[in-house]
């Protein structure tokens, strides 16, 4: 597995710490619908969050949080959309990032609760 991939599981399973250490329900991981994946899906206060996870081994050129573009927002839409619909769920639903720079042997983690809304086309 390419290093990039080690880090990105590695910051999805920091993420999932995290969320849990905060009394969030990890429901789903890697969750995929028509090619497109959610990171993480999870439950607090009775609204399913859905959390994208971007992990890097630094910030010097871009933060991570900055690599979701409008079409990746727009595939992270579509995709929950398939996992409600396939669900049933009725719950609101909330999109979260989650930032995870490695530091030497340490991670740095921004949680943007929140983060976007759907865009209206």
């Amino acid at each position: 597995m390419a290093e990039h991939n080690d880090l990105g599981k590695l910051g999805e399973d920091v993420a999932a710490k995290h969320l849990l250490e905060k009394g969030y329900k990890i429901l789903d991981r890697n969750w995929i619908y028509q090619k497109k994946e959610l990171d993480i899906v999870a439950l607090k206060d009775d609204i399913l969050i859905v959390v994208e996870v971007k992990s890097r081994s630094t910030d010097y050129f871009e933060h991570p949080a900055d690599a979701i573009t409008l079409s990746k927002i727009k595939h992270l839409v579509n995709a929950t959309q398939g996992y409600v619909d396939s669900k049933e769920i009725e719950q609101e639903v909330r999109f979260d990032v989650i930032s995870v720079i490695k530091r030497d042997s340490k991670f740095v983690i921004e949680h943007i609760e929140d983060a976007f809304s759907a865009p209206v086309d």
